[in-house]
């Protein structure tokens, strides 16, 4: 019952928040797949702009984002203790708007890594209200949504990095 009340006040607080376009404005964005198979090693080299996710947001995995993490290293491994301490909070903190394998209310995670660079996803976590102000793929997503905002959980650099290990695990 907390969990559909919960979600409930999220969908009217994005509706509140939602930004209304000029009634003389219309933009058409196809959302079908592209059905060309690039490498982790070539999506390196493309720009921004070249390929799209089926979201019709850009990927970018050069965009390191907009807050306080510069640089994040993944191990070759994934730290099972790190990505199981990730699990839980993802569970307390995101499972409100984001499921790991479909769009909810925000996007789904599975393959984050393949969209966005663990930079990003991690100054996303820590900082989500400039991003979605400032940084182009966040605006992008707060239009694909609706303007639903993502909340500002206060999450410290621990536990960003927890949940972002959970995340290669998906």
């Amino acid at each position: 019952m907390r969990f559909l009340l919960l979600t409930v006040m999220l969908i009217l607080m994005g509706c509140k928040f939602s930004s209304k376009k000029d009634a003389d404005s219309f933009e058409y964005k196809s959302s079908e797949p592209s059905t060309e198979t690039i490498t982790s090693e070539e999506i390196a080299d493309i720009e921004p702009e070249e390929i799209t996710d089926a979201s019709s947001v850009p990927i970018d995995l050069k965009n390191k984002g907009i807050g306080p993490i510069k640089r994040v290293r993944f191990r070759k491994n994934v730290d099972n203790a790190l990505a199981d301490e990730g699990q839980q909070l993802f569970q307390r903190y995101c499972v409100a708007c984001h499921f790991t394998d479909r769009k909810m209310i925000g996007p789904a995670m599975t393959g984050i890594f393949e969209r966005r660079s663990p930079e990003w996803v991690m100054n996303l976590l820590l900082n989500p209200i400039q991003m979605l102000a400032e940084d182009p793929i966040g605006i992008a997503l707060l239009e694909e949504y609706n303007g639903v905002m993502m909340l500002d959980q206060n999450l410290t650099e621990e536990q960003g990095r927890a949940i972002t290990e959970y995340l290669r695990t998906l």
